[in-house]
């Protein structure tokens, strides 16, 4: 199996990675935001960011509230265990009412650093994305509202559809009231013996 980085697209606030090896759970530091973020040299150890990424001591911020932005930030450590728990916690808000960009993903690929029109990553990529999608692009009448969080698997050979929302290849989802809260929204995904389960608020993705 080849080497897979983790990724953050478009709005985070912070990110914890813990993993599982011999049955004893510890943080993996290598693939973990802890504040502060910044380093004193403008930079995080083991990450790169792209685009509008801003980095803070108390927040990342992805993109600002502004049209036609995007940010990402990956993790430069491949993801070489066997099983694995991610923690996300982060805020979607702007001064609109309605309107909140496209949407975010958080990524465990095989590539990094590439971007693209897929939350920030390339199309028909390798690997997992958790994808929460703020906007409806479908032409019709939906089956759900948005927000939309969705958990996508892809060999390479599958293509993204904007226009449909992803909904042909997902492989589960559910609503989530997550915007302009005052909280932070937690995201946990866990993968354990070939098994990827996943909490979001009271939806569970498996």
């Amino acid at each position: 199996m080849g080497s897979f980085f983790g990724l953050v697209s478009f709005l985070l606030c912070a990110l914890q990675i813990s993993a599982e090896w011999n049955t004893k759970d510890y943080m993996k530091r290598e693939h973990s935001l802890i504040k502060p973020y910044q380093a004193s040299s403008m930079s995080i150890p083991n990450w790169d960011f792209m685009g509008s990424t801003m980095v803070t001591n108390n927040y990342i911020r992805l993109t600002p509230d502004l049209q036609s932005k995007e940010g990402a930030i990956w993790n430069t450590i491949p993801c070489n265990v066997k099983n694995w728990e991610l923690h996300v916690h982060f805020k979607v808000h702007g001064k609109g009412k309605d309107l909140f960009g496209d949407g975010f993903a958080i990524w465990y690929a095989k590539d990094r650093m590439v971007g693209g029109p897929v939350f920030g990553n390339r199309d028909f990529f390798q690997g997992l994305a958790i994808i929460v999608d703020t906007y409806s692009n479908h032409n019709g009448p939906h089956n759900h509202q948005h927000p939309y969080i969705s958990a996508m698997i892809n060999n390479g050979s599958l293509h993204y559809d904007h226009d449909r929302d992803g909904t042909h290849t997902q492989l589960a989802g559910c609503e989530a009231k997550l915007r302009n809260l005052e909280h932070d929204t937690h995201v946990n995904i866990r993968y354990e013996k070939d098994t990827l389960t996943g909490k979001f608020l009271s939806c569970l993705v498996s």
